[in-house]
């Protein structure tokens, strides 16, 4: 990929696909789409626009939005005007959007809608610098203001046809300018701004396209169905500037709760997620087979058995088991394949460990599942599984482009393009995290013979017990949430003497639970009940079999409300927080070892 910048690259294939379909919003119930040239010539009017308000070279412009088109168009008019995006979540409070603000220096902010725009604007206001917001949907402004608020209709069109050669200046910033700031979702505390330029996300792009050749087919047919927030330096590469390296097609998701319509509509061909969706998806779909009965079970658990053999040995298969794989192929994995919209190619994991059994499930229904491993500091990819060799246990290789090292402590270290400038205004993170060129993931692990890597754990949430035993607490946890009866789950102990955890029961067997009882099905309710803990406590003892000694799981509390995103016990993506749990829960937890 020879592109100096991302920009040059989105406007070098406008030009080459034209009037082809690009981007698809869903308006008054259906999918429309808007082709490439559209794209670049609204691109080119916003840029204009924010130059006229006054952006220039370096500038820090926050981005505010859910997934739609406006959110790449203002993604690449930033950077074409000379700025750099500096995305935030949607799910943001007014506190963290004031944080970033203020630690970016913002010059300005463009908003989606009036609903986000409440929360945004009180920070813009007091945030030193801050000068205007650009609201797609205007909105309903009390008091006088610090900052201009204006339209985004009115921006584009008071600048469609300016003297500004948009398209000539976007090729003169160079592969190490800065593209963005991706402030990290902050599992452990406070987020740090990530500094990634142009150069590190192309490299991601270039080691991504190597990789998907080997689907077959050609890359600008692809179809990827965006849903993931773009805020996220996950989904911002892999979901938005790989689609546009590959000259692909992008729908828009209307969000988690309509994804499985969302498939049906947009039949994707790859699609991006972290392994709570699959996680999900993995107990509804295991819920209902719960149920099923007589040859409609038989023939399910076959194509499981099946295809986890064939997964982990090809030539295990007998004569007889290979015509039965390609019965159950057709009347068990075509009706799954076809819940997904029926043309995937690959579901690709990243964000998070993924469960080798999760991933083996859906391997063996016919889902593809590439598991990858990356973090906002690489850009993000580091690496991911080759779909001519999937190891689902491990995250695959290095991205071409990228070097991977194990350093004498098992920490994992990476080197190449993709590494980030820095820690925005935070030199002293910057040294601690990037040595000689080398990024310090945080994450332990290991490089098998193939050149796969295994993440065994991270290396600032490894548990060590009061025994001096280092465990792993995502492996148990990953254990705990494969059990239909247990939601979600964080294990607790360093320290101590032993493990605990925290359970959030699934919310569908809590229900059924309650309604065999007789009891409400009221969590809080339940926690302290006796039946309900004694079958929570069977469960435990069940995942405690495969466990061995100091990995059990002692004794364990009921969480009384689901980790969420708007508890801020859940990042964006669906990870755990643990510091944040651990305000909420701590002393419960304590308790369990008195």
């Amino acid at each position: 990929m020879e592109w100096n910048n991302l920009v040059a690259m989105f406007f070098d294939q406008a030009e080459r696909h034209g009037e082809r379909p690009f981007l698809w919003a869903k308006h008054d119930g259906a999918y429309h789409p808007l082709t490439w040239r559209e794209v670049a010539d609204r691109v080119v009017a916003l840029a204009r626009g924010l130059k006229r308000l006054g952006v220039h070279r370096g500038d820090r412009i926050v981005l505010v939005s859910e997934n739609r088109p406006e959110w790449m168009i203002a993604d690449l008019a930033i950077m074409a005007a000379g700025g750099v995006t500096v995305p935030a979540y949607v799910t943001n409070t007014e506190e963290d959007h004031a944080h970033i603000l203020d630690n970016s220096g913002a010059k300005g902010v463009i908003v989606s809608s009036a609903r986000l725009a409440e929360t945004v604007v009180q920070a813009a206001h007091h945030a030193s610098g801050c000068e205007f917001l650009v609201a797609i949907e205007p909105p309903a402004v009390a008091q006088q203001l610090s900052l201009s608020i204006d339209s985004w209709d009115a921006v584009v069109a008071a600048a469609e046809h300016g003297p500004d050669n948009i398209l000539a200046e976007s090729r003169a910033f160079g592969r190490d300018d800065f593209a963005c700031i991706i402030y990290t979702s902050g599992t452990g505390g406070a987020p740090k701004g990530v500094v990634l330029h142009h150069g590190a996300i192309l490299c991601n792009c270039d080691g991504a396209m190597d990789m998907l050749t080997e689907l077959g087919g050609d890359l600008h047919d692809e179809i990827y169905l965006s849903f993931l927030p773009l805020s996220h330096a996950y989904e911002h590469t892999a979901g938005q500037f790989l689609p546009i390296a590959m000259g692909a097609q992008i729908y828009y998701a209307e969000g988690i709760d309509a994804l499985p319509t969302n498939m049906q509509e947009a039949r994707p061909t790859i699609m991006t997620a972290v392994p709570r969706l699959y996680e999900t998806m993995h107990r509804r779909i295991s819920a209902r087979q719960r149920k099923a009965t007589g040859l409609k079970k038989t023939l399910f658990e076959q194509a499981l058995d099946l295809g986890a053999r064939k997964l982990n040995d090809p030539n295990s298969l007998s004569i007889i088991d290979r015509l039965t794989d390609s019965v159950v192929d057709r009347l068990v994995r075509e009706k799954v394949r076809a819940g997904f919209g029926g043309r995937l190619k690959a579901l690709v994991s990243g964000g998070a460990p993924l469960n080798p059994e999760i991933g083996t499930y859906f391997t063996a229904l016919g889902l593809r599942i590439l598991q990858g491993y990356g973090q906002t500091e690489a850009a993000p990819v580091v690496s991911c599984n080759r779909p001519s060799h999937v190891r689902i246990e491990t995250v695959g290789p290095p991205l071409k482009g990228v070097e991977v090292r194990i350093a004498e402590d098992g920490e994992i270290l990476c080197r190449g393009e993709m590494v980030m400038k820095g820690y925005w205004r935070n030199e002293e993170a910057t040294r601690q995290t990037v040595r000689d060129g080398w990024l310090h993931t945080g994450d332990i692990g290991e490089i098998d013979p193939d050149g796969h890597i295994r993440i065994t754990d991270r290396k600032k949430d490894i548990i060590v017990n009061s025994g001096g035993d280092n465990i792993s607490p995502q492996r148990i946890e990953g254990m705990l949430v494969m059990e239909p009866e247990i939601g979600q789950a964080m294990v607790y102990g360093d320290r101590r003497p032993h493990l605990v955890a925290l359970l959030v029961p699934d919310a569908e067997w809590t229900k059924a639970w309650a309604r065999e009882a007789g009891k409400p099905d009221d969590l809080k309710k339940l926690a302290d009940d006796r039946d309900f803990r004694q079958a929570l406590n069977a469960v435990l003892e069940r995942v405690n079999t495969d466990l061995s000694l100091v990995e059990k799981v002692r004794r364990f509390s009921v969480a009384t409300a689901p980790f969420a995103i708007d508890n801020g016990q859940l990042t964006p993506t669906m990870k755990i927080r643990r510091h944040a749990i651990r305000e909420v829960y701590g002393e419960a937890l304590e308790g369990l070892y008195g």
